[in-house]
């Protein structure tokens, strides 16, 4: 049975990659700075991790994957990405698959000026986007979710040091679960309206087809390389002009909709990533909702 490593399992959104991973006939080992956390009673096993500020950090994270007898990572935390891309074959030599897209591609979408230089080349519609405070929203080029991100009110001199402005764009917010299999070609394309949303997370949506966008990821991934589970996001305007604003580079907390609405993900991991069969997409269930809660876990 395949043991499957899994980042800051602690987080509210980790149970459905949780249960996942545990349907598809593999044990969950999960992982956190704390162990005061509903995931250390769900998963198979738990790695008390040491923070990402310690210095031997990668050291002790080798070590304690070694320990822990770990087949697979599956990295979806936004500070160590850049890192588990360069040490892709490291790992390879011990036996531990990493399912991440290669280091070019982590570096492109995790800094959103790059990112807006990559959608230019290619002609993927982005918002106007300056390393001046030019526009009405300051972002960091750098981080996740909404953290650091504020309007500017053009009264007071901003530092734009680590920083973007970027053009605010209104309309229909979408997130985009894409799947890509070993040869980088996108096996599911599963748009979801975001319809409502708590610090960053997506709470309830709706599945939607929509070709445009279809076309839109295709065209991504004819100039760039994906593997594996790659999160998407954009708006629709009040115009229906599609504008796009980042690329997740990994499993999201969200992908809980696009798994439901097709099948389970980790099973694909297992039989088109690692062992290299070849996999057929099922119908994706369009117009199937998603509603999230809270859940308790109870432990000692």
């Amino acid at each position: 049975m395949m043991r499957i490593f899994i980042e800051a399992s602690g987080s509210i959104t980790s149970n459905y990659l949780i249960e996942a991973i545990k349907d598809a006939n593999c044990e969950v080992i999960g992982s956190d700075i704390s162990t005061f956390n509903h995931s250390k009673s769900l998963c198979n096993d738990f790695i008390l991790m040491p923070s990402v500020e310690d210095p031997k950090l990668w050291e002790k994270t080798k070590k304690l994957l070694i320990l822990y007898k770990i087949d697979i990572v599956i990295p979806s935390f936004d500070e160590t990405m850049e890192v588990w891309a360069s040490k892709i074959d490291e790992y390879k030599e011990i036996g531990i698959q990493i399912i991440i897209s290669p280091l070019e591609t982590i570096e492109i979408f995790q800094d959103k000026w790059k990112t807006y230089n990559f959608f230019n080349q290619i002609n993927i519609p982005t918002p106007r986007t300056s390393l001046k405070d030019e526009y009405e929203i300051i972002k960091p080029r750098q981080g996740r979710g909404g953290s650091g991100i504020f309007k500017n009110n053009y009264k007071q001199n901003i530092s734009m040091e680590g920083m973007i402005s970027q053009e605010k764009i209104e309309g229909t917010e979408y997130t985009v679960d894409v799947f890509f299999t070993y040869k980088g070609l996108p096996l599911y394309i599963i748009p979801r309206k975001r319809l409502d949303i708590k610090e960053g997370k997506s709470t309830k949506g709706i599945v939607v087809r929509n070709d445009a966008i279809n076309d839109y990821i295709i065209k991504i991934s004819e100039n760039l390389s994906f593997l594996g589970p790659i999160n998407f996001q954009l708006f629709e305007t009040k115009e229906k002009k599609l504008i796009f604003i980042e690329v997740n580079p990994r499993i999201a907390g969200g992908m809980a909709l696009g798994f439901n609405a097709s099948q389970n993900w980790v099973t694909l991991i297992i039989e088109n990533i690692i062992h290299k069969k070849e996999v057929k997409a099922k119908e994706i269930k369009y117009g199937l909702k998603m509603a999230r809660y809270y859940n308790e876990s109870f432990f000692f």
